[in-house]
């Protein structure tokens, strides 16, 4: 099964997917196997974290500027110094994740969380997602 999720960021911001992945993985009827989310983007990430504190996203976003602020010594500069900035963020975060079904569920812990980081944006941007189902 694939299912793509279509959504508008803002610009640095940190999107929760967490419902509409866990409404794909019921709606599949899927009792065991695993789910891959993977977005089609360089200037983004998928990341797992707390939801209890959405300060928490902010740090994030925060710490992840710093290790990488948007400079114009980029060597790539085929677009904009937040371009070339992203496309370094987004290759230290990643574009998948991987997650486990059991019992019709993701295997999430309880205060865990999937979510879309934005580094350039605002943006239309989607994720897509695939269920092997074990047989």
């Amino acid at each position: 099964m694939l299912e793509k999720i279509q959504f508008r960021t803002e610009k640095d911001g940190v999107t929760s997917l967490t419902e509409q992945i866990n409404a794909f993985v019921e709606k599949s009827g899927v009792q065991s196997g695993l789910l891959c989310a993977f977005i089609t983007h360089t200037t983004a990430g998928l990341t797992v974290n707390s939801f209890w504190d959405p300060l928490g996203h902010e740090d994030i976003q925060d710490e992840i500027r710093r290790l990488i602020p948007t400079r114009v010594d980029f060597k790539h500069q085929h677009d904009t110094p937040e371009d070339a900035a992203g496309h370094v963020k987004s290759t230290l975060i990643g574009p998948s994740l991987t997650f486990i079904i059991e019992n019709g569920k993701l295997l999430l812990g309880h205060s865990q969380g999937i979510y879309f980081l934005e580094f350039d944006g605002p943006r239309n941007r989607e994720c897509y997602l695939k269920i092997l189902a074990e047989k």
